[in-house]
């Protein structure tokens, strides 16, 4: 089977895991590898990883600048849809899988290879996420993977690996975790983080300041909603990935968007995660606050009974499945006039919404209002209260 392989297309970010795969399917397989690389806002990560590629063995790379598709087409659903998972996780990591395989399968074809290989573990999530899109979108694709295939069992099997095969490593002292980075979060787990007892050290943290460590003065800003997707911050037009950017070091300087929480792996384990979202918790708190004041009640109170569905499926990794297409469409339709300002006070970790406007506004204030009005009439109250409670009565009623 392995001398039917002629050429892959790898997933390949250049770390460890990915920089021996590389080697190991030329060495196994004795097949072309082609490196892809998807650029979603790993930052400083990307840089000499194709002069790394090459020197491992590929035979060209792949590095695609994905980011405005990655946040216009998936974060930004996500927001729309009020997506988290367990109710704490904003599915930093499990949204950009989908993209990226997309993406994977697509030069696969394009090359006119035989397989497609990825670097997740046979214990993750990733794993399920990457091949769910490669079949979905290809029925027929052959699927690599080597952490499923191979003998090694530790890092430092991967290490001797690596200089048995002359393959560059880093000097530098490996951090005792792992990280997956894009414009949407960082994640860290394994390692010393695997005691879910155990407070993680302040200086894992990249995107975001401690919150004892943010400024004593407040950071008021304003956001533009059309549609249930962000425009505008204080006025100004940005693109979805320059938004994002832009909250990611506004909310990191304050403080906001870290999480330390224990979640169920889709494979049946639960794992601790920790994780930096702070332009997407800033997202998330003000897109809601632009629905509270736009959205019907019973609209919202539907939606976000989907709310729980539409986690499990990206977090699962069936993005492109029927039954996300389906929900995605109900999504985008609960989504007209949810448009307006939002107002918003970043303060030592915390995002305070302190003011929503919108020309679609339901909210009535001559019908909220505790003070006299002329559109109200409480009397009417009572019939409304006693018919909704006439089961309640009939059923202590019965009791005798």
């Amino acid at each position: 089977m392995k001398g039917e392989v002629k050429k892959v297309v790898l997933a390949y970010s250049g770390g460890l895991d990915t920089s021996i795969i590389l080697k190991w399917l030329k060495n196994e397989y004795g097949c072309e590898v082609i490196a892809f690389t998807a650029d979603v806002g790993q930052a400083e990560e990307l840089d000499h990883l194709e002069e790394k590629a090459i020197a491992t063995g590929a035979s060209k790379i792949y590095i695609e600048d994905l980011r405005e598709e990655f946040v216009r087409d998936y974060v930004f659903t996500a927001i729309k849809a009020n997506a988290i998972y367990e109710g704490t996780y904003l599915l930093g990591t499990s949204i950009a899988r989908p993209l990226i395989a997309k993406r994977q399968v697509e030069i696969a074809q394009l090359e006119g290879a035989d397989a497609v290989a990825h670097g997740s573990t046979g214990k993750g999530n990733d794993q399920v996420r990457f091949e769910l899109t490669y079949y979905a979108l290809n029925p027929y694709i052959r699927v690599i993977s080597p952490w499923r295939e191979w003998q090694f069992k530790s890092r430092e099997d991967l290490i001797a690996y690596a200089r048995e095969n002359g393959i560059p490593i880093p000097v530098t002292k490996e951090k005792p975790y792992s990280s997956d980075r894009n414009l949407l979060h960082i994640s860290f787990e394994g390692g010393i983080l695997e005691d879910p007892w155990s407070e993680p050290p302040e200086n894992m943290f990249i995107l975001s300041v401690s919150p004892e460590k943010a400024p004593d003065r407040p950071t008021n800003i304003e956001i533009d909603f059309e549609d249930g997707v962000p425009k505008r911050i204080d006025g100004k037009t940005l693109s979805p990935a320059a938004l994002l950017s832009q909250l990611n070091e506004l909310a990191g300087r304050n403080g906001i968007g870290r999480v330390d929480m224990v979640e169920n792996r889709y494979v049946g384990m639960k794992s601790r995660g920790v994780y930096e979202t702070p332009g997407g918790t800033i997202l998330h708190i003000a897109h809601r606050a632009m629905e509270s004041v736009t959205m019907d009640r019973e609209v919202m109170h539907f939606r976000d009974s989907l709310i729980p569905k539409i986690s499990e499926l990206i977090y699962y990794g069936y993005w492109f499945s029927p039954e996300m297409e389906i929900l995605k469409k109900a999504i985008d339709e609960t989504q007209k006039d949810v448009t307006g300002t939002v107002r918003l006070k970043l303060y030592k970790g915390n995002c305070i919404v302190i003011g929503r406007k919108s020309e679609k506004s339901l909210y009535h204030g001559a019908f909220a209002t505790f003070e006299k009005d002329t559109v109200y009439n409480q009397k009417d109250a009572e019939g409304f209260i006693r018919l909704n409670a006439l089961r309640l009565r009939i059923r202590r009623m019965m009791r005798g």
